[in-house]
């Protein structure tokens, strides 16, 4: 290691300030500058927490789909979510990407935010033991993972400038300990946030500099400013280096993407002019350095494990690990397939499964395994029991991009689309084959100043289509020749999602005939500055609601079991902007009464990344959180439906009857500023504190068998911490016994709570965790490490970590709300520093 820092220090000062700074701005969209004095390669990054995309944002170049974030850490299993950490490695070295833009570790502070698919949790602890698993996963395959988005980043809603107002301790024990968690864990790379906090914006915090990058305290030296002394590389997220001297001062260390940036017009000429320190940018350089060599693109490349096999395998058992069984009346799970001879699946997302988020981190799979085809496929292994389908709503009246099932290329006759791009005379310069209506990346090619999709549609019923195309500038539409639209459309935004990846529909009717193809072209000219993304999309005529829902109602009460799948769209959850409502969108709320009325053994599965309403719950005997479950979602639904797996999800978030009854709920800004006034309280804290009972708590799921919580045993005194929070902590044992028909896992939770405190504290939060497996009627222990960080809190005016000595109680159990078991623990105050782990507790 002292031998890589030489060697890096002696490839620095090859380079003169002009190298220097050519390096801390992107080349290009996902990849850094090569510079050939030192052997440095590129470096090439990609989104994707729940799969790889890649630098081309092209459907016909497919990605393995993981379930959501939001669904690994609800398995509350940090060795599988390291080994789906080390699958995404190594697809990252499949695709030639050597950074992977993940994890995401901002919390659930409120459920109306639009991204909560690609984040972990509403708690700190959750979190960062999640992303801890997943960093290690990817690193260990030669990977650099990124700890994003850094910091306080928790909503969408003016995501780029909005102004997070939040207390010195509430950052320190809630939103920057997960990035805290990953830093001890040796990520190698941070990115930082768009938002500000506290009136400055991210790529320019002192933040970056302290606590990140500062020095850990050593023992025996007075206690100064508690750093974390993290050594990897700060990324800015796209375009969130928006000036130039107060960022390149600051701890962030690459501009991404390039060529162009702030930096990269003028970085060179403040550096010489002196109004930046050249140390500053050595230390940039210096860590870009590392990184490169961390993931081999500096000097002699070095071998890389080797893809493992069971790769699907793998997707599956996930599936099945974060689905969240929160009610089963009557033991309606799992099904037996000899008395399920006649199966009705109900409702759109069955056959239209979102297996996951949509924004930047969407990537594109070989192959979706479908609820309905999961369920089909384990019911003709099991015998072949009846299946029948129907969507019990008509279908959307929003555009979807055209797919290559109901339409063709006009040149070549293979389904999917023609996109050409054409010069200012109209003049063709490039056309290709694709597979989809939504373009969001057109080739590059010189002289070209319009984009065009052409396709053949066949439309699959009579009437009045909607046909759309999506981007901004001067866009048209035709049906058969026919202009069915014509005209300007300005950019409306600065948000990279709304302008890159998903620009907003103009719509148009056309009648189309059953059967008969019509030739559908949209054209959309290039303008500097209004991204390249082209879309053209349709969707058919509006159904009967009461026809469709008579035909669900129909299927259920002629069935022995009905298992509807209701869930969210990419309208009501995605990146780029916040949810309004937590209600399920286009009467599937009906859908569901509907169907528990008609058949008394009605399992419902939910299809979102994160909460809903559920005003329904106690009419269903059986209820299930899927999520966003990745592509082999129906397989692995299958599998816990049918009893090949249990259900081994817990809770990652609380989940609310109603969206009134949320305490935390507001992600709106007031003159530009988002107020975190809870403070430390948030999801299930938020709701003790309020004394409100959710629909189900942080931490609930149930498995197919039952527990007995008989005892649990810690010491009954410890000492404090040191000023970094860290110190001995605390082994709680919890006894419990698998009191049910089978083998099962239970995650058994163990919180803290404390009464007599001049302290602000929660009513009770989560100190530690762990999963125990039993056979029926076996005894089990759980070995529940609390970190010293647990029992302590941030003093805002010490600078420091203290402990309040006294008496704590600590309660074990299932969930937040379900804690059967306590006991107390004496502790000492605040003890000498101990430099350590300040959240030892997390890497366990």
């Amino acid at each position: 290691m002292a031998e890589d820092e030489t060697e890096t220090e002696r490839l620095l000062e090859k380079l003169d300030i002009g190298q220097k700074v050519r390096l801390l701005t992107g080349a290009s969209n996902w990849r850094t500058y090569a510079e050939p004095a030192v052997g440095l390669r590129p470096l090439t990054m990609s989104d994707g927490p729940a799969g790889v995309r890649g630098e081309a944002w092209d459907e016909r170049q497919t990605s393995l789909v993981l379930p959501s974030p939001t669904a690994l850490a609800a398995s509350w299993d940090e060795e599988l979510v390291r080994k789906l950490g080390g699958l995404l490695a190594a697809e990252a070295r499949r695709k030639g990407v050597q950074v992977l833009l993940a994890p995401t570790l901002n919390l659930h502070r409120s459920p109306l935010g639009g991204r909560h698919f690609e984040c972990f949790s509403e708690d700190p602890l959750l979190t960062a033991r999640t992303g801890v698993a997943f960093v290690t996963g990817v690193q260990q395959g030669g990977v650099a993972a990124t700890a994003k988005h850094f910091v306080a980043n928790d909503a969408e809603t003016d995501r780029l400038h909005v102004d997070v107002r939040v207390a010195e301790r509430t950052l320190r024990e809630l939103y920057l300990a997960p990035f805290e968690a990953a830093v001890e864990a040796g990520v190698w790379a941070v990115m930082s946030a768009y938002n500000k906090v506290n009136g400055v914006t991210m790529s320019a915090s002192p933040l970056l500099d302290h606590p990140l990058k500062g020095g850990r305290p050593v023992a025996g030296e007075p206690p100064g400013e508690v750093g974390w002394g993290f050594d990897g590389l700060v990324v800015s997220d796209w375009g969130a280096v928006r000036s130039l001297c107060d960022s390149a001062r600051s701890g962030q260390d690459l501009a991404m993407p390039g060529p162009a940036s702030p930096w990269a017009a003028g970085l060179f000429a403040a550096v010489t002019a002196g109004l930046i320190d050249e140390a500053r940018i050595d230390d940039k350089v210096r860590r870009l350095l590392r990184l490169a060599r961390r993931v081999g693109a500096l000097g002699s490349a070095g071998g890389l494990p080797a893809p493992s096999a069971g790769r699907r395998t793998l997707l599956r058992r996930a599936v099945a690990a974060g689905t969240v069984l929160l009610r089963n009346e009557r033991d309606v799970l799992p099904l037996d397939p000899a008395q399920s001879r006649r199966v009705a699946v109900i409702g759109p997302h069955a056959t239209a499964v979102r297996i996951q988020g949509g924004g930047s981190a969407e990537v594109f799979p070989s192959s979706v395994v479908t609820p309905l085809a999961g369920i089909e496929a384990a019911l003709r292994e099991a015998g072949g029991a009846g299946v029948t389908y129907t969507p019990g709503l008509p279908p959307h009246t929003r555009p979807r991009p055209l797919d290559p099932a109901w339409t063709r290329d006009p040149r070549d006759g293979e389904p999917g689309v023609l996109v050409r791009l054409l010069d200012a005379h109209g003049a063709e310069l490039h056309a290709e084959h694709r597979l989809s209506g939504r373009i969001v990346e057109p080739a590059r090619v010189a002289g070209a100043v319009t984009v065009e999709i052409r396709a053949l549609v066949r439309a699959t019923q009579s009437g009045s289509w909607t046909l759309g195309v999506g981007g901004w500038g001067l866009m048209s539409l035709s049906v058969d020749g026919r202009t069915l639209l014509s005209g300007e459309y300005p950019l409306d935004s600065d948000d990279p999602t709304r302008v890159h990846v998903s620009p907003p529909y103009r719509c148009a009717e056309a009648e189309l005939a059953e059967g008969v193809e019509s030739e559908v072209v949209a054209r959309r000219r290039l303008e500097p500055g209004t991204g390249v993304a082209t879309l053209l999309a349709a969707a058919p005529p509006p159904g009967d609601a009461p026809t469709a829902l008579a035909a669900a109602v129909a299927a259920a009460r002629n069935a022995d079991v009905a298992v509807v799948v209701v869930g969210t769209t990419e309208e009501s959850e995605s990146e780029g902007r916040d949810r309004e409502s937590l209600a399920l969108p286009d009467g599937q709320d009906a859908l569901v009464r509907a169907v528990a009325r008609a058949n008394p053994r009605t399992v419902v599965l939910v299809n979102s990344g994160g909460p809903v309403a559920l005003p329904w719950h106690r009419d269903v005997p059986a209820l299930l959180l899927a999520w966003l479950p990745g592509q082999e979602a129906g397989h692995g639904l299958a599998d816990v439906l049918f009893g090949r797996a249990e259900p081994g999800g817990r809770l990652p978030t609380t989940w609310a009857l109603a969206q009134e009854d949320v305490p935390v709920l507001d992600t709106l800004p007031h003159d530009g500023r988002l107020s975190y006034e809870e403070g430390i309280h948030i999801g299930h804290r938020a709701w003790l504190r309020a004394g409100a009972e959710p629909a189900y708590w942080f931490g609930h799921g149930l498995g197919y068998t039952t527990w007995t919580y008989e005892g649990m045993d810690a010491p009954s005194a410890v000492g404090g911490s040191g000023a970094d929070g860290s110190g001995a902590g605390v082994d709680v044992r919890v006894r419990l016994r698998n009191t049910g028909p089978r083998r099962g896992r239970e995650v058994v939770q163990v919180y803290v709570t404390r009464t007599d405190t001049a302290v602000d504290r929660p009513v009770r939060a989560l100190a530690g965790y762990a999963a125990v497996e039993a056979g029926p009627g076996e005894e089990a222990v759980a070995t529940v490490r609390l970190a010293a960080r647990a029992l302590s809190h941030w003093s805002a005016d010490q600078g420091r970590w203290e402990t309040e000595p006294g008496e704590f109680t600590l309660l074990a159990g299932s969930s937040a709300g379900e804690l059967p078991l306590s006991t107390t623990v004496t502790v000492a105050a605040s003890g000498p520093l101990t430099p350590g782990a300040p959240m030892e507790s997390a890497l366990h």
